[in-house]
């Protein structure tokens, strides 16, 4: 049976045929958006769907699977998750439950959004696809995790503030970067998976630290020197 295409279909195709990604550009922006969910997986959904249902994204016939996105009742759940995540990632130590509990939810969104862009009918690029997107963003979550360990390390109250503000413009602006120029944001987003990584370390190295200043190693004990 052949393909009906709908008027917003035939749109898109318009829109988009002078300007059709290339197969580096759809892994560019699968890998760049699976790793920003890893930060704000509701944000991203939340932006995206919106920008769709208004028509701010013209998306081409092959990103058809993430028209769910637009659906009434994806932004309605994404934006109470936006708006919980934004004030729960500004408190010291609650920030750190909350990603303990998207320590799975975000590695799969990940996977998902990177599985709807690159929509491949062959199942090696889905499986490589969805591997792709759940590991970015699980790499983006636990340097995110780990950096909060070490801003909650801090005395400081306002840290947690600036580090998440900061997090929230970062993401809006690479997703925005990541529409526009997918090569440019990928680039971006391979540099901020190296600070992932160290942040990771560092956070491991803290930890470590701090367990052993709470619980010190006894000292060594001396046997006495018996006399002859």
């Amino acid at each position: 049976m052949p393909m009906v295409r709908t008027p917003a279909s035939i749109r898109r195709s318009r829109d988009w045929q002078s300007n059709e990604m290339t197969p580096v550009e759809l892994i560019a922006l699968a890998a760049s958006t699976s790793l920003l969910a890893g930060w704000r997986l509701y944000l991203v959904t939340l932006v995206t769907g919106v920008a769709m249902k208004f028509g701010w994204i013209a998306l081409p016939d092959h990103l058809d699977a993430l028209d769910v996105l637009a659906n009434n009742w994806v932004i309605g759940i994404a934006a109470v998750g936006t708006f919980a995540e934004f004030f729960a990632d500004k408190v010291a130590w609650v920030d750190s439950a909350w990603d303990a509990i998207h320590s799975f939810i975000r590695p799969l969104g990940g996977a998902l959004l990177s599985l709807a862009i690159i929509d491949s009918a062959d199942p090696a690029w889905q499986i490589a696809s969805f591997l792709l997107g759940g590991g970015a963003a699980f790499v983006a979550h636990a340097g995110k995790a780990g950096a909060r360990t070490l801003v909650n390390a801090s005395p400081e109250p306002f840290s947690n503030m600036l580090v998440s503000t900061g997090e929230d413009i970062a993401t809006g602006g690479l997703l925005a970067l990541a529409i526009a120029n997918p090569v440019a944001a990928a680039l971006i987003a391979l540099l901020l998976v190296g600070l992932s990584v160290w942040l990771v370390i560092a956070a491991r190295r803290a930890l470590r630290r701090m367990i052993d200043r709470l619980n010190p190693a006894p000292p060594p004990r001396v046997e006495p020197v018996k006399g002859d």
